[in-house]
């Protein structure tokens, strides 16, 4: 059977969400038209990564997580998900962030929202209670710096500090009245909603359908599908 990319989104009751994650998916499609790019959802939508995986059991999907960081659904559910179907850990691609690419992708989406060069920037994540998740949003900030050529300090919309109110807050008590807010995040809802209600002067957009985005969903199915072919049995 031809390759199968089964990209793995976290979900949303938000039904803009899901539009986000298809909108990012026909992107990759684009890109790439000879491969089949397959969508499912580890909550809160349909389908189900269980359910996908049910269907494509003879084309042996390579799982691409539309995640930005390694945290508990990369490290556990979904590779226990994979022991489930029978598809060896080899099978699973690295989560998105941090990489260079998302740092192209979120220097965009500041400029759009009309951000100057050399603003001080807080990088909001979602948070979790992963130090391992919680640490790679902290590279995505250095790698944000380095590419924007300025100051960005990490926060976290949930579990962790400092929340981006408080870095805002604290950049403009240490004396930077205009900051930006980068939003860390691949689709509209909740959590770009609580990043809107800072005190920063911009706030960029979520990644959505990104065409950095985009290539580096291609990137991370390429490396776990060279894996795969090399450790078929790992």
């Amino acid at each position: 059977m031809p390759p199968v990319l089964l990209a793995v989104a976290h979900g949303s009751r938000d039904p803009v969400a899901a539009a986000s994650t298809r909108s990012l998916l026909r992107l990759v499609r684009a890109l790439r038209p000879g491969l089949t790019v397959r969508c499912c959802f580890l909550d809160l939508a349909r389908p189900s990564l269980g359910d996908a995986l049910a269907r494509l059991s003879d084309a042996r999907p390579v799982l691409v997580p539309l995640l930005l960081g390694t945290g508990h659904h990369v490290r556990v559910d979904l590779p226990a998900a994979l022991a489930d179907a029978r598809l060896p850990l080899s099978h699973l691609a690295p989560a998105l962030g941090p990489h260079p690419l998302l740092a192209d992708a979120l220097a965009d989406r500041l400029a759009e929202a009309g951000a100057p060069p050399g603003a001080p920037v807080v990088l909001a994540g979602a948070g979790s209670t992963d130090p391992t998740a919680l640490a790679d949003t902290a590279r995505m900030a250095r790698l944000l710096a380095a590419r924007l050529g300025g100051t960005v300090t990490p926060a976290h919309l949930s579990a962790a500090e400092p929340t981006p109110h408080r870095a805002v807050a604290a950049l403009r008590e240490a004396g930077h009245p205009r900051t930006a807010l980068a939003s860390y995040l691949l689709a509209p809802g909740f959590f770009a909603r609580r990043a809107a209600t800072t005190a920063a002067t911009w706030t960029s957009a979520p990644l959505s359908a990104h065409p950095a985005v985009a290539r580096l969903v291609l990137h991370r199915y390429d490396e776990a599908r060279e894996a795969a072919v090399l450790r078929p049995a790992a």
